[in-house]
């Protein structure tokens, strides 16, 4: 192509506009390492989140119930990669942006093509990480459903990432070790790169992470405050189930169904649990719970070991009113219908008056408010 118009040659077309040293290869490429390895992170932990939550069939009789803090683990994980994520992405994309103006602005079909391959993962990624910034404040501007969009967007910015680096993979090894000439000014610039990162992580991270809780300054939530030392996501008021029914009792459907009351489950032998809540935003905290164990009510309706069950909340819409659980945490002794919550009767924010439990579970799948639990295989 011939050289641009002179009408073009001002603002980001004119030579010499960006001056600053740091526009160079190996800057990005050390760059670039962080910012792939926590995209790596955040993909695999996202992954395993969306897993745990909608499983495929063949999937869900072999997702693990242990560790019980499985799910705190790779979520809280998730989200902090996230985070840190984001200003390693600004920086990253300011090393390279002069490369926008480039011209020409395709010198071939090939050069083209990677053009337009950054343009989707960039696109992508920035999506990903402003949407899910938003949703750890449980904040939703968008017309389109967060989880299955933030999924497919993870593939996406993933997949562009690899092709991107197989394409980079040539500049990425000649500046992949530190060369001998150093560039002014790039220790103080990613020095103030590792700060801010720094500064964001240790700042929010203590919603998941109780010894940095001290440090909790930015995240939306902190796991200590809360109804009963608890934070409620959904609360009784927004699920309607403010007065639960005076006749309340629990049904069981077995081979042999019975249903229960309050009293009536208060009387069967109790059990304790410590075990966390931890939900997709990011946030987890523990706490003892009190009830009787999901299989000996299983039992006690003929269902044999190894049964998977369908439980109903008193609740009358939302998502997640009716949950499957496969038959690993079904049989696991510390999966309850919890009565109680660090000594106290539930209220009805936390699920009164029955509310289900278990380890390595997404905080939207420990149903409150329980009215029916079914055997289904």
């Amino acid at each position: 192509m011939p050289p641009p118009p002179e009408a073009l040659r001002r603002g980001p077309f004119r030579a010499g506009t960006f001056r600053s040293p740091l526009h160079e290869p190996r800057t990005t490429v050390v760059l670039g390492r962080w910012l792939g390895a926590a995209v790596l992170v955040c993909f695999l932990t996202g992954l395993a989140s969306h897993l745990l939550q909608d499983p495929p069939t063949w999937l869900s009789g072999v997702l693990p119930a242990r560790p019980a803090d499985g799910y705190r683990f790779t979520q809280g994980l998730h989200v902090i990669s996230g985070i840190a994520a984001i200003p390693l992405t600004g920086a990253k994309l300011w090393t390279v942006y002069p490369r926008l103006f480039e011209w020409p602005p395709a010198r071939s079909v090939l050069h083209a093509l990677e053009r337009l391959g950054i343009a989707v993962l960039v696109a992508a990624l920035l999506l990903e990480l402003f949407t899910g910034l938003l949703n750890t404040l449980q904040w939703y501007p968008w017309p389109f459903p967060f989880r299955q969009t933030h999924f497919w967007l993870g593939w996406l910015a993933t997949g562009g990432l690899l092709i991107h680096l197989a394409v980079k993979a040539p500049l990425i090894a000649r500046n992949w070790r530190r060369p001998q000439a150093s560039v002014p000014g790039r220790r103080a610039f990613l020095t103030s790169v590792t700060a801010a990162v720094g500064a964001v992580t240790l700042t929010t991270a203590g919603q998941t992470v109780p010894w940095l809780r001290g440090l909790d300054l930015l995240a939306p939530r902190r796991p200590d405050i809360g109804s009963q030392g608890l934070p409620v996501n959904r609360t009784a008021a927004q699920a309607g189930t403010v007065t639960v029914p005076a006749d309340w009792r629990l049904r069981v459907d077995g081979p042999r169904p019975y249903t229960l009351g309050l009293d009536d489950l208060a009387r069967l032998p109790q059990y304790d649990a410590v075990l966390p809540i931890a939900c997709v935003e990011g946030w987890s905290a523990s706490a003892r719970w009190t009830g009787v164990r999901l299989a000996d009510l299983l039992a006690r309706a003929g269902a044999p070991t190894g049964t998977a069950v369908r439980v109903t909340s008193l609740e009358a819409d939302g998502p997640y009113r009716v949950m499957e659980m496969p038959a690993q945490y079904v049989d696991d002794p510390l999966t309850l219908l919890a009565l109680r919550v660090n000594g106290e009767t539930l209220n009805a924010d936390h699920g009164f008056p029955a509310r289900i439990i278990a380890p390595n579970r997404p905080g939207v799948l420990q149903t409150k408010w329980v009215a029916r639990i079914e055997v289904v295989r």
